[in-house]
């Protein structure tokens, strides 16, 4: 039985679930207390150097980690993963446009906020995380103006990985009400098959 090691509100681990779950692949969940350092024991930096969530457990001793990287491995050969190369590579794009100039923004500024709070002396660089999600945020309205998804016109991997802190960024305080395009998409989203709220329990599997 796979394994999934996540912080339930976690947006990272949030994807993992949510592509087991529409796949139909049954799993485990092992809840990690981050609020008081469950990553960070010796045991747990055993199964990941790195000391984070989502990592999954394959089989015995074999694990997974980065989040985009798990789904990835899930949906090989699944519709969730286009099979024309520009396509592929156009969801790859935006999945490493997720990491690299949308999660440390948007999904930080939750965290801090909802979570964990403002660490000592990052007030300021909290309005700057802001206002670089914010130009996140804007890059994807302008791209959903012209689609329905991020890739042509099929839900993927691309809309798990954005839509995972995307729809709960008003938690970080933005203000999703100054879009029209991400709200639309939200709801096209949350109509695919078997899809599951950030917040509903993992399935229980069998």
């Amino acid at each position: 039985m796979i394994k999934l090691y996540q912080f339930h509100p976690s947006g990272n681990c949030y994807k993992v679930r949510l592509v087991l779950h529409q796949l139909g692949i049954p799993f485990e969940v092992r809840e990690m207390d981050l609020l008081n350092g469950a990553t960070r024991t010796p045991e747990f930096k055993a199964l990941n150097a790195n000391g984070r969530v989502p990592i999954v457990e394959l089989e015995p001793g074999v694990f997974l980690a980065e989040s985009n990287a798990i789904i990835t491995y899930f949906a090989e050969g699944t519709p969730l993963i286009p099979t024309d190369k520009l396509e592929r590579a156009r969801m790859f794009q935006w999945m490493f446009f997720e990491q690299y100039s949308h999660e440390p923004y948007v999904a930080v500024a939750r965290a801090w906020l909802s979570f964990f709070g403002i660490p000592q002396g990052k007030e300021r660089e909290l309005e700057e995380r802001i206002q670089k999600g914010y130009a996140a945020l804007d890059v994807m309205e302008e791209e959903l103006k012209k689609r329905p998804f991020f890739v042509g016109h099929q839900y993927s991997l691309a809309d798990v990985a954005l839509y995972a802190y995307t729809h709960v960024a008003a938690e970080g305080h933005f203000d999703l009400s100054r879009y029209r395009a991400i709200p639309a998409w939200f709801e096209r989203v949350q109509a695919q098959p078997r899809h599951l709220r950030i917040t509903d329990p993992a399935p229980v599997a069998r």
